[in-house]
């Protein structure tokens, strides 16, 4: 398939299954000077080469078909060596083995797609023209062991949770063991400060997220969320009901006289053993049998560190820190409600926050105090909304800006334009992966191009429970077991793995098998052939394929990996990421 040409310097043959990424090719290097004939396939290349007689061969690999890549280039060295006909093969992301062999059949060079746009291909390319007459000399790449940088991350997460796990538990059970005293008494002779404080205090020790209070017709349950699972933990009497979420309402500055309107709340609490403060939101609203109250514990700001104390591979992380050293641009996190993604944006803004930039966010709610950082908190009722604050702080000279969440089109529309002139903007935005996110974008009106060139990178995510170090066992998959995987998940997934972990259950992990979360990553990272297909409004499905071949790394894949290293289970990835 010829392109037009303003003068010729040669033809180049690409060599592309991907007929879109083909063509975005084929055309910037028309734009160069050359003649640019496109193939798909092993065979048909071979034809061309000899009918063509190009001046170069770009080989994308690994190609499928009955003659792949690699058989084509063997073909193509028995025939023309390396100054006859150069040849430059492009790879995914992390494919040192394959490198290394394109390499000792006779490849002049490498190119790595994830880590080039199509102006950097077609300089290799005529640098590789340029010294054929010459050996050009290219060092081969270190293949480390399979796995190595999922085993570092276990390494990592298993010294951060021996910490946690090493805090005596002696003091929740001492505190559980008050609080079923106090509901053993007569209603009357509760103390409701006492219980609620105790309350609080346990749930804090019990590394809970959220404090459910919800009555039923004869009872109040409290329920805790530990790990991002619920637990029915205590039964108050239904005759301290009211007096439990009088006080709670006392202590987030609520009306204590209003009982039927949804009311929120925020306050600080401290805990004697061990020492510690912490913020508490609370959302109260009226039920059939009586008002509902939710209680967030927002303890978690020590484990906002850096990029590094994430659960990202040391590619992923690359492909982040790109991102957050562009001066302009929009770094999307993706994700259900409570997979990590505002935690992730905290902690991408620690990285970037010095003395020498500016960063303002606006939230809904405020989810931990910041320092050096200034965050507004969004007022429905004063006409504070992420929109109106967005235009308001485009006028505070920001360098860099945080949009709690992306809802509607104005908020987006402005976001938008913020990081086309000149800042950079981190936000969240409620899609099932990465890939959905840029559609999304254009399904808000936002046009193309302006999604093309904004986003710089999209990190879809999840949270898991990882397996209790303290029960940890080893298991082998039964035949039965190991064909049920491979009904559950792709089969270049599953491979021939059959040794994971599970826990047993234990005290201190409450016998649920789990104790921490960690979190699942997939980074999108925007190059010339994602937003070539933004350009032409391709879907979710055909980016994300675009993003896979380009060496993205799924969601799925992610946590299956993990599981392999014994940090979670894999009926727990199948849980979370629900493919």
């Amino acid at each position: 398939m010829p392109f037009s040409k303003t003068k010729n310097l040669g033809t180049i043959l690409i060599v592309e299954d991907n007929i879109f990424m083909a063509e975005l090719l084929a055309e910037k290097i028309t734009n160069a000077g050359y003649e640019a004939i496109t193939v798909y396939g092993g065979r048909d290349a071979l034809d061309k080469i000899s009918s063509a007689k190009p001046i170069l061969v770009l080989l994308d690999l690994p190609l499928p078909g009955d003659m792949d890549g690699f058989e084509l280039l063997t073909e193509i060295r028995k025939s023309l060596d390396k100054t006859k006909l150069p040849v430059v093969v492009m790879f995914n992301l992390s494919q040192p083995e394959a490198i290394n062999k394109s390499l000792e059949l006779g490849a002049n060079y490498y190119i790595i797609k994830a880590l080039s746009n199509t102006e950097d291909i077609v300089a290799k390319v005529e640098a590789v023209l340029k010294s054929k007459t010459k050996e050009v000399p290219i060092e081969k790449i270190e293949v480390s062991p399979k796995g190595t940088s999922i085993k570092e991350i276990a390494q990592k997460v298993e010294a951060v949770r021996k910490e946690k796990v090493e805090v005596s538990l002696e003091v929740p059970r001492k505190i559980k063991a008050k609080i079923d005293e106090m509901l053993s008494m007569p209603e009357n002779e509760i103390s409701i400060i006492s219980l609620v404080d105790s309350m609080m205090e346990y749930a804090f020790l019990a590394r809970a997220s959220d404090i459910h209070l919800e009555p039923v017709e004869d009872k109040l349950i409290a329920r805790l969320r530990i790990d991002g699972i619920l637990h029915d933990v205590f039964m108050f009497p239904k005759g301290i009901h009211p007096g439990v979420i009088t006080r709670i309402k006392v202590l987030g500055g609520m009306r204590t006289d209003e009982h039927q309107a949804a009311q929120d709340g925020r306050f600080r609490i401290t805990i004697a053993s061990p020492s510690s403060q912490f913020d508490v939101r609370v959302s109260i609203i009226p039920t059939y049998y009586g008002e509902n109250a939710v209680l967030r514990l927002l303890a978690e700001q020590t484990q906002i560190a850096k990029i590094d104390d994430l659960a990202l591979t040391e590619e992923n992380k690359e492909k982040i820190r790109r991102a957050t050293q562009r001066p302009h641009g929009m770094i999307l996190a993706t994700g259900p409600t409570g997979s990590g993604k505002t935690t992730t944006l905290y902690t991408i803004l620690k990285e970037v926050n010095t003395r020498e930039v500016s960063v303002i966010t606006i939230e809904d709610p405020i989810e931990y105090s910041l320092e050096g950082i200034d965050q507004i908190q969004v007022n429905q009722r004063t006409g504070l909304t992420f929109a109106s604050g967005l235009r308001s702080i485009l006028r505070q000279d920001p360098n860099v800006i945080m949009v709690g969440e992306i809802r509607d089109q104005e908020t987006a529309s402005i976001a938008v334009n913020a990081a086309l002139t000149g800042h950079k903007l981190l936000t969240t935005i409620h899609t099932n992966d990465s890939a959905t996110t840029l559609p999304r974008l254009l399904d808000m009106g936002i046009e193309p191009f302006l999604v093309a060139s904004t986003v710089n990178v999209a990190i879809g995510q999840r949270l898991v429970r990882m397996i209790c170090p303290h029960c940890k066992t080893k298991k082998r998959l039964t035949e039965a077991e190991f064909d049920s995987l491979k009904n559950h998940l792709p089969a270049e997934i599953v491979d021939d793995h059959r040794d994971f972990s599970y826990g047993k259950g234990c005290a201190e992990c409450g016998d649920t098998g789990y104790f921490s979360r960690m979190g699942l990553y997939e980074v999108l990272e925007i190059n010339d052939f994602i937003r070539e297909a933004i350009m032409r409004r391709a879907d979710a499905g055909e980016i994300k394929k675009i993003a896979i071949k380009n060496g993205m790394v799924t969601l799925l894949e992610d946590g299956f990996r993990k599981a392999i290293e014994g940090l979670t289970t894999v009926e727990e990835i199948l849980r979370v990421v629900n493919e």
